[in-house]
């Protein structure tokens, strides 16, 4: 029996692969996690009041794409958000979680050969959110993996990329707020990406899970910065969720909007192969992204949590607080054993930031790092942070 040779050269995914470095060893105090970036806030009470309300779509099949009144709750957010009007019934669809959507979109957009007949390139930032690997293997595309460090504002400098490789480039990946660092693409950021895009005739996948958690002004959006510069209205494509913005990670409910071609071709894959989200959900889903009441209340929590951090990590060389998001970016001298070091001495639980890289030249831009997850209570993270400084910087 013979199995797709694309897949194995993939490391094991970061978490299993957290547990072999820790389980082994006992930890070193009363356990605490701070490794995924699950967020422990409290959800909107009314959600479930909803899902009761709906209960009988459960005995229906979903609509794949979504139900309107989620579609149009999603375009009435886009159009707040970011001052973009998008066509709900041809330029959203809704998700179950945008990593489906993540994947999923570079296998419905990614030709098998560039018009040159060459193998297309993917670009992908190093560290990344691990999917956006897997996607680039199984469309057969070659990753190709940029550094993003604080060399260069911990986002990926594509323009440095050689023309031979932009010229096959047909996806490029971007996170913003970025998983781990917590950097912000601002405005002229985007603009000279799109720029690029359109010269050397790309798509740009916009993970923007992170957006509605940030310490000052809300970041700037792909498709808003398309929108306003003109660009091919198929150029960007953003994936937005509710598992952050929310604290909803189990309702499962993003989505992705750009231009109608582009989600055409997505909608009619995932037709195939999508898990559209359960009816009662969507309804939930629709009244969520209606409201931004707990949104502001949920990101003032983070906004208290930045505080404590710069507290905390106040003269600590090379600590540098994030802009957005919820995870810190720590250095180390090694992450793996910094990590090994913080869990037998202290049961503080964190992530070695090479498991989110990949080596490029024997190098692992990840490998000085640890990624610390502050979506515990204020107090329970607080604590964390204090030991963790103890341990590794004192």
């Amino acid at each position: 029996m013979t199995y797709p040779e694309r897949f194995a050269a993939l490391p094991e995914y970061a978490f299993p692969r957290l547990r072999t470095l820790l389980d082994a060893h006992a930890p070193g105090g009363e356990v605490t996690h701070m490794t995924i970036g699950e967020p422990k806030h409290a959800f909107p009470a009314w959600v479930t009041d909803i899902i009761a309300e709906n209960a009988a779509g459960f005995g229906k099949y979903p609509p794949n794409d979504g139900a309107p009144e989620l579609l149009g709750a999603i375009a009435d957010w886009i159009a707040r958000r970011y001052g973009v009007a998008v066509d709900p019934a041809t330029q959203v669809m809704a998700l179950n979680g945008t990593r489906e959507g993540l994947f999923n979109a570079a296998i419905a957009l990614c030709p098998e050969r560039t018009a040159r007949g060459e193998t297309p390139a993917i670009l992908i930032p190093n560290p990344f959110y691990q999917v956006y690997a897997v996607a680039t293997a199984t469309v057969n595309a070659e990753a190709i993996f940029v550094p993003a460090t604080s060399n260069t504002g911990f986002l990926p400098d594509y323009a440095s990329l050689p023309a031979d490789v932009l010229n096959r480039t047909e996806i490029a990946y971007v996170c913003s707020p970025a998983n781990p660092q917590g950097a912000v693409a601002d405005r002229d950021y985007w603009a000279n990406l799109i720029a690029l895009a359109e010269k050397y005739d790309f798509r740009i996948l916009a993970d923007e899970c992170y957006s509605e958690i940030y310490r000052d002004a809300p970041p700037p959006g792909a498709l808003e910065v398309a929108t306003e510069g003109g660009a091919d209205p198929e150029r960007v494509v953003i994936f937005h969720s509710l598992s952050k913005r929310s604290n909803l990670p189990g309702l499962r409910s993003g989505f992705a909007a750009g231009g109608p071609e582009t989600i055409r071709h997505i909608k009619q894959l995932r037709a195939y192969a999508g898990a559209p989200l359960p009816l009662p959900l969507q309804m939930a889903a629709a009244r969520v992204w209606a409201d931004e009441a707990h949104v502001v209340e949920n990101r003032a929590l983070y906004q208290e949590k930045y505080v404590i951090a710069d507290q905390v990590f106040a003269g600590i060389e090379g600590y540098q607080g994030p802009e957005a998001g919820f995870f810190l970016w720590l250095p180390v001298e090694d992450g793996e054993q910094a990590a090994l070091k913080l869990w037998t001495e202290t049961g503080v639980r964190v992530l070695p930031g090479a498991y989110l890289s990949r080596d490029v030249a024997g190098v692992n831009p990840g490998k000085g790092y640890i990624r610390v997850a502050m979506v515990a209570e204020k107090q329970e993270m607080q604590r964390g942070l204090i030991q963790l400084r103890d341990c590794l910087f004192t």
